[in-house]
């Protein structure tokens, strides 16, 4: 019998990088080519971004994609 699958959750810290690199909402938004709104669900953990998305915030931040993102399962 197979064991059910866990559902687990992103954790990031966007919103502090965010800031330590001088972006607003917008501005990070326009960096990685998402819209405002997204960013605003992806930083409250309201929304998982697609691994495209979650690396180029990474990029952008110019760090480990593990210092921005996490999974909790």
């Amino acid at each position: 019998m197979k064991k059910p699958i866990q559902k687990g959750r992103v954790l990031n810290n966007i919103k502090d990088h965010r800031k330590a690199a001088g972006h607003t909402q917008v501005s990070l938004a326009d960096a990685v080519g998402a819209t405002r709104q997204s960013i605003i669900a992806i930083e409250a953990g309201k929304y998982a971004p697609s691994l495209e998305l979650a690396f180029r915030i990474a990029r952008e931040f110019d760090v480990d994609f593990e210092e921005v993102f996490q999974f909790e399962g």
